[in-house]
């Protein structure tokens, strides 16, 4: 994959349109990442049409420049105003703010920057190490691998998710039946349609990722009435002492090698990547009682870990077409929106594409850090823009991207309808993500468990005749029912500490 990614780096340095798609994405997803209320999967979301009428290789590279700079883009908010632009700046505010409110919101600032891109390079090179291995092990799957395989990484989503497994497992399920609306494809008979002639079609992924992701979160903050951030304090000086950095040198690298790790895990998230990396930190500390109160260190690893989880999720939707996260998943979007399928066979097919992937992540990480050493200033004047002003561009946005799509109004409505669904499952407090996920991966795991029963003759023994499937499959059961077990065990626990076991075996003895 070497010659690849130096001639898609090639292209981008040497194509004007290349660069400023990828510049263009930088600083986009530096500024929707930075305001409150616009998270990484939201802006992914409504720039996702964008990209519609360009090529694959032109729409990766911004989407790419995109997620990566929106990434950083949480911690800006974090530091500044102590409220994280992206779950997985949730943990950085816990000492950048202090070290902001002491009057070092630059350093602090410039901690987060490094550590990103460090980050970021660590998890682009293992990416590029291990994606081909995974990728050629997994050529040898069959559709029993594949159907077991998506079954796996929705357990995982589900698992994963914010409040029980059984909510996750419950959205998820919808999910699955939106991806069965419209024609079945084997046999061409319309499921689910209720004689709407539009839903024959299917529902795009578009304006489902659009209106669950970005137009429910607009409701949400209008709802909440939120002013905004225009208590944004100034930064002062930008650059800390070059020893402050060098010391900082191995808290990076554990949180990159951290975040690279976790995000490799389907669904795991980078939320839970950077509290690994904190709570690590804390506990290699030699004074633990710094952090909470301005630490770089509780900085440095877990932004280095946040950012290390892009090359990370990127991993497991290259090789087995599996999204590590709800960002990679509305990438998957876009590459099934191009006509492209991630999996084993995109590196075996599409090379060159696989390193415009691997390109365009490597000069949106160095662009990163170059655009922000420079213009972080300007960045933070646009988060003193009001709440409302903002959310009502996004809504405009949300809608002229769905209708742009297809040219049309049926899939504003499509977006209208789960815009509202979102809105639905946040006042219930469920998780939107598994729904997103199962519109990806239902029609996968259908295709694939119908197939492998069709060339087994309905022999359902298929799924555990193989071993790989069998892992698989077992996994998910381990992850399905560890919640219930452990669940179990505490209240086990508390009824006999609740009843005293000492006294039992007093009398059976005797």
């Amino acid at each position: 994959m070497l010659d690849p990614f130096l001639q898609a780096l090639a292209d981008i340095l040497t194509q004007p349109t290349l660069l400023a798609l990828s510049l263009g994405g930088v600083m986009l997803g530096t500024i929707l990442g930075a305001l409150p209320g616009v998270s990484s999967t939201m802006a992914l979301a409504i720039l996702l049409p964008v990209s519609y009428p360009m090529s694959p290789e032109h729409a990766m590279v911004f989407l790419i420049a995109v997620f990566s700079a929106s990434v950083f883009g949480g911690s800006i908010s974090a530091i500044l105003v102590n409220i994280p632009g992206t779950p997985g700046a949730i943990v950085t505010q816990f000492d950048g703010y202090p070290l902001a409110r002491a009057g070092k919101a630059g350093h602090a600032l410039s901690y987060a920057l490094f550590a990103s891109t460090i980050g970021g390079m660590i998890g682009l090179a293992i990416l590029v190490v291990v994606a081909p291995i995974i990728a050629d092990a997994a050529m040898s799957f069959r559709s029993p691998e594949f159907a077991m395989a998506t079954v796996f990484g929705l357990t995982m989503l589900a698992y994963s998710s914010p409040g029980s497994t059984f909510r996750g497992i419950l959205v998820g399920a919808l999910g699955l039946l939106c991806g069965m609306v419209g024609f079945d494809a084997l046999t061409d008979v319309p499921r689910f349609d209720f004689g709407f002639a539009f839903l024959q079609s299917g529902i795009d992924i578009v304006p489902l990722t659009v209106g669950l992701f970005g137009l429910a979160e607009v409701m949400r903050n209008l709802g909440s009435r939120q002013a905004g951030a225009e208590g944004v304090p100034a930064i002062g000086s930008i650059l800390p002492p070059w020893r402050s950095l060098v010391r900082l040198t191995r808290p990076m690298l554990r949180g990159s090698l951290i975040g690279t790790f976790i995000g490799a895990i389907p669904a795991a998230g980078s939320a839970i990547a950077v509290a690994v990396a904190y709570a690590q930190e804390m506990r290699l500390s030699k004074t633990p009682e710094r952090f909470g109160r301005g630490a770089p260190e509780g900085i440095a690893a877990p932004e280095a870990a946040n950012n290390a989880c892009v090359g990370g999720a990127l991993v497991p939707m290259m090789t087995l077409g599996v999204p590590g996260d709800t960002m990679t998943a509305v990438l998957m979007g876009a590459l099934l929106l191009h006509g492209l399928r991630p999996g084993p066979l995109l590196f075996a097919e599409n090379p060159g594409f696989v390193g415009v992937i691997y390109g365009g992540l490597f000069f949106a990480v160095a662009a990163t850090l170059a655009c922000n050493l420079v213009l972080i200033r300007a960045i933070v004047q646009v988060m003193r823009t009001p709440m409302h002003i903002l959310m009502i561009g996004i809504a405009a946005l949300s809608v002229a991207g769905s209708f742009a799509i297809r040219n049309s109004i049926n899939d504003v409505y499509i977006m209208l309808f789960f815009g509202l669904v979102g809105y639905v499952l946040g006042l219930l407090r469920l998780p939107a993500a598994p729904m997103a996920f199962g519109l990806i991966l239902g029609p996968i795991l259908e295709e694939n468990v119908r197939r492998a029963l069709i060339v087994s003759r309905g022999d359902w023994t298929v799924f555990i005749d193989r071993p790989i499937a069998l892992v698989m499959l077992l996994l998910s059961l381990v992850a399905l029912l560890y919640p219930v077990a452990a669940m179990g065990w505490r209240r086990l626990r508390a009824a006999r500490n609740g009843t005293g076991r000492t006294e039992p075996l007093r009398q059976t003895d005797g």
